[in-house]
């Protein structure tokens, strides 16, 4: 039984563990330079075998300078409690969202089902550093591979399965690009389990494939904001073309979940336990690295609630914390979504109707709707507040940027790498491609790791609009955003 405690209660653990004991496999030792294809080699791309993939989640919080601010009940203000979330998750879940240990086994049963695709590979973006004339060195581990195309399926998997144990029978969710809300309806097909979804309006409307694809899998779709939920005809009341936004779907998927006993809610990003399974990802990227004897100088990741850049950079983060390595942590995200470069660090809901826990985050407030950009994975009015708390601790750096640099971004290394991305992904590339610029100028032979979390085969009708030379950047109102400041719960409580 894994240790756990209140969420107001973390504490450190003991020493450090062997890589061995953290990843479950045998540690690999290679001397930087003495792969003949490493860093001045020919390899392109970097395989792991079955066998080398993690058997264990790495849970970063024990490793902290400082425990982060924990969640809060929104009646009592005090702070949250386990038996708080059961009537929404799945004891196991839970449990790993306050646990206190740094490894936690992945079950075996998980662990069958994420051989459908992983270790996924990380590859060496030469052609795309050829075309820039740059001395860096830029890899991506590529999430793409995955059933569904993206890396939402490694939190997915664990997430229906843990609801599996516990005699759930049905998840409901929301989604903004669709990915996840694609990789909750594979998973619960392939547990026997239905899946309800609300999709944003804006993401619904323009990405009609990715429905299509949850519709396959077996699940309910539903545009949000919808009819079927009190939350949603609130939202319709106050403006009946709203674009909608994943606060608002988040509020109608847990308000079903609410109040059907056979139900539980699953998040697709922003809590600890999704970021935890997504550790995955970081793990095998050192060991990948090491089997070419190389360590990122800056690792770079989009961000929109944080699930793909925690599960790269948490164990680097790691790394680096325990001295074994110097590496930049970058975190990227959308100028008209900028979380943590223009929100406020303050208590807010992680839902627009208010129905949950209160979470100490970057946030532009609950009742901000970003506008409808192309990248709707990262059209979140919050960022996850263990990333958070990382930023604040300074632990890591923030950038924003508009998306028609990302689609330039994007371009560029589709016509070299081959690979289409998903519009998300794109702002970690554009930062990436900055950076490799900026060795042009000055001579560094920097080693630049992204990670791709996932393909943008269903995303050309955003390309087309690129192409076609019609893709606008909206600049960000600051009314809009201290209105939206105006009604952080914390601020509203002291004006009454």
């Amino acid at each position: 039984m894994q240790q756990s405690a209140s969420l107001g209660n973390r504490a450190c653990l003991g020493p450090r563990a062997s890589q061995a004991r953290r990843t479950g496999r045998r540690p690999v030792a290679v001397r930087a330079g003495s792969d003949p294809a490493g860093p001045n080699g020919h390899r392109t791309k970097l395989i792991l075998d079955e066998d080398n993939m993690p058997t264990k989640w790495y849970n970063i919080i024990p490793d902290l300078p400082a425990p982060p601010p924990p969640p809060l009940n929104p009646k009592t203000l005090q702070p949250l409690t386990a038996d708080d979330l059961a009537p929404i998750f799945p004891m196991g879940l839970i449990e790993q969202e306050v646990s206190l240990e740094r490894y936690i086994e992945i079950p075996q049963e998980i662990r069958d089902v994420y051989k459908l695709w992983r270790p996924t590979p990380l590859y060496r973006a030469r052609r795309l550093e050829n075309l820039l004339g740059t001395p860096a060195r830029i890899y991506y581990k590529y999430e793409g591979v995955s059933p569904v195309g993206s890396h939402k399926p490694n939190t997915a998997v664990p997430q229906a399965w843990y609801n599996k144990q516990e005699g759930v029978k049905k998840l409901t969710t929301e989604t903004g690009a669709g990915q996840w809300g694609a990789s909750l309806s594979f998973a619960c097909k392939l547990f026997d389990m239905e899946c309800e979804v609300f999709q944003v309006r804006a993401s619904y409307d323009s990405k009609p494939y990715r429905r299509m694809l949850m519709e396959l899998w077996g699940a309910t779709v539903h545009a949000s904001p919808s009819a079927i939920t009190q939350s949603g005809r609130d939202i319709l009341d106050k403006d009946p073309h709203t674009s909608g936004s994943l606060g608002i779907a988040i509020s109608e998927a847990v308000e079903v979940a609410a109040r059907d006993p056979a139900a539980k809610y699953a998040l697709g990003s922003v809590l600890n336990h999704v970021l935890l399974h997504q550790t995955v990802i970081g793990e095998e990227a050192l060991e990948q690295l090491a089997m070419v004897g190389e360590k990122p100088d800056l690792l770079v990741g989009c961000t929109g609630g944080g699930s793909n850049f925690g599960g790269l950079a948490f164990p680097f983060l790691r790394e680096k914390l325990a001295g074994r390595m110097d590496c930049t942590i970058r975190a990227v995200e959308p100028e008209a979504c900028p979380s943590l470069t223009q929100g406020v660090f303050e208590y807010d809901f992680g839902d627009t109707a208010g129905l949950t826990p209160l979470l100490k985050m970057h946030t532009l407030g609950a009742q901000f709707i970003p506008d409808p950009i192309h990248a709707g994975g990262l059209r979140y009015h919050g960022m996850s507040p263990l990333i958070s708390h990382i930023k604040e601790l300074g632990l890591i750096e923030a950038r924003a940027i508009p998306q028609n640099d990302c689609f330039k971004a994007a371009l560029q290394f589709a016509q070299t790498e081959g690979i289409v991305p998903a519009p998300e992904p794109t702002h970690a590339l554009a930062e990436a491609i900055r950076e490799a610029l900026r060795c042009k100028e000055t001579g560094e032979e920097k080693v630049i790791l992204t990670a791709l979390c996932g393909h943008g085969f269903l995303d050309l009708p955003a390309y087309n609009v690129f192409l076609q030379g019609q893709l606008k950047d909206i600049p960000l109102s600051r009314e809009k955003l201290e209105e939206a400041f105006a009604h952080l719960p914390m601020r509203e409580a002291a004006a009454r």
